[in-house]
């Protein structure tokens, strides 16, 4: 499968590297970027073929990856549209709809269209994918093969849903961050020091999330197991629960998913 990516900043990156890591062969992928040092540092880390501008040569592949910002995506497309034959187009650009993305690409549907998230660039990512009606059994797995690279897939059979996975899994590292921001806030707070305080937060976030992970149970049930009546935890928690923190945590999530709409409407008008 020979791979060209349109755009060579940190997903590209991401992508590129995880791929090579699960085998694929370097002189199987190439990417289209603008600056120069980015082409560099792409031939130097990676060995791959690099073009300033979308050639038929840089274009001739079997998965397009467009990974340019989304404002950008537009005026990318029209150089490559009269280029598309029989590629299959996958869009990691937040917010940006298949409709909009086949309108700038000349009417071209075989597009799958994916949300990763920042984990992807150490190879734990979670990306969301959804493939439009013109992409068969064959390029589902291709554009599965390609994400995969860098984590976890999921395909969603609704592409509405695309912008609810952005804003739970797209932009939630940002969450983990924030909790883990105030979880060292308190620590200091408590008397630690920096350094300790970010230890204690940072293992303690991670050896509950792989504890989730390799568990069959519910995440209530865990913080069940943690929580001994009259205890300290069920204090914090009581705490918690007084201010509300589930409850803004899904109202905010929701507010990332109404955003998300709105930002895919503004970015996809003519």
């Amino acid at each position: 499968m020979k791979i060209t990516f349109l755009g060579g900043g940190n997903m590209a990156t991401a992508l590129t590297g995880g791929l090579l890591k699960k085998g694929f062969a370097s002189t199987d992928i190439k990417v289209i970027e603008l600056q120069a040092e980015n082409r560099q540092r792409l031939v130097r880390d990676f060995g791959v073929a690099c073009f300033d501008s979308p050639t038929a040569t840089a274009l001739t592949c079997d998965v397009l990856v467009l990974a340019v910002k989304p404002q950008q995506m537009r005026a990318a497309l029209a150089p490559v549209a009269p280029h598309l034959k029989d590629q299959l187009v996958v869009s990691v650009a937040a917010g940006m709809r298949i409709a909009d993305i086949s309108r700038w690409a000349g009417g071209y549907r075989r597009i799958v269209r994916t949300m990763p998230n920042t984990p992807a660039l150490i190879g734990a990512g979670i990306t969301g994918l959804y493939a439009g009606p013109e992409v068969d059994a064959a390029g589902r797995s291709q554009a599965e093969r390609v994400l995969a690279a860098v984590g976890k897939t999921l395909w969603i059979g609704d592409e509405a849903q695309m912008d609810a996975v952005t804003a739970v899994s797209g932009s939630g590292p940002a969450y983990v961050f924030y909790f883990i921001e105030a979880l060292q806030r308190a620590a200091r707070e408590l008397g630690f020091g920096e350094a300790d305080a970010r230890t204690l937060a940072l293992e303690t976030f991670v050896g509950a999330a792989a504890l989730a992970a390799g568990a069959s149970e519910d995440a209530a049930v865990l913080r069940g197991r943690v929580t001994s009546k009259g205890g300290t935890t069920e204090a914090a928690l009581r705490s918690m629960v007084a201010d509300g923190v589930g409850e803004a945590i899904v109202r905010a999530v929701k507010a990332a998913e109404a955003r998300g709409r709105e930002l895919g409407e503004l970015l996809g008008k003519d």
